[in-house]
């Protein structure tokens, strides 16, 4: 019988795969085109294969700064968050045209499934599938943030920034499907903070595509072929701007 400091370890392990500091050395920081930088989480860094596969599409190689467990702005768990990749992208090379990005899975992910869900993102049954005000007030402060990173990165002159949102996430070893409608109103958030930001963002949702059999065992991150499904809705966004 799996105990539940064993599950929360598996929880903790797939989230911290890479470490925070002031440079990590998962980042690429030179590649074929340096002009195409990629941000965000596990959902692209823990295996890599999103990444890969687009670039095998594209046949050339893009800057890589995601982390797993990166949060959107928060740092709290000792890894990077996207804005802090962003800057560390800048710092390498700030001719930056194109950003293929995720970002804000995390910041809800983590406390609810690690710090007891202080937002009450978490749905049950007795409770209609209604999301707490609580939960929809913090992923509005999410987009608030998201709003001001992507118009910091039209001021720097990034022209285009393709925006990943999350799938659902499968019951599996975690209370995981507890979670389905934050996942539903996150996705509408980072869509409104898509379209409502100055720079040429386009936000691609994966929900309608992932199934349960593109992720793996721990019921959050992309198998082989959910990371090639997300880089198939993505490819073609991405490949007129290469």
């Amino acid at each position: 019988m799996i105990k539940p400091i064993h599950i929360m370890l598996l929880a903790i392990s797939g989230f911290l795969t890479a470490c925070g500091g002031e440079k990590s050395p998962d980042y690429v920081q030179n590649a074929d085109n340096n002009q195409v930088i990629t941000l965000g989480d596990s959902i692209f860094d823990l295996s890599d294969e999103l990444q890969g596969n687009l670039e095998a599409y594209a046949g050339q190689t893009f800057r890589k700064y995601t982390l797993s467990g990166a949060q959107l702005y928060n740092s709290g768990i000792g890894v990077e968050p996207v804005v802090a990749q962003y800057a560390q992208a800048k710092l390498d090379d700030s001719d930056i045209r194109t950003i293929v990005m995720d970002g804000g899975g995390n910041d809800i992910l983590i406390p609810a499934i690690i710090q007891f869900d202080p937002y009450n993102c978490k749905t049950q049954w007795y409770q209609f599938g209604k999301l707490s005000a609580k939960c929809r007030n913090f992923i509005d402060d999410l987009y608030v943030e998201g709003v001001d990173l992507l118009n910091d990165m039209d001021d720097d002159g990034v022209e285009n920034i393709i925006y990943l949102g999350y799938y659902y996430t499968k019951n599996a070893l975690l209370p995981l499907k507890s979670l389905k409608q934050a996942v539903d109103y996150g996705d509408k958030i980072l869509a409104d903070a898509c379209a409502n930001s100055t720079v040429n963002c386009t936000f691609v949702d994966p929900r309608a595509v992932i199934n349960k059999r593109d992720i793996v065992f721990d019921g959050i991150h992309p198998a082989t072929s959910g990371s090639k499904k997300l880089a198939d809705l993505i490819w073609p966004h991405l490949e007129p701007l290469l």
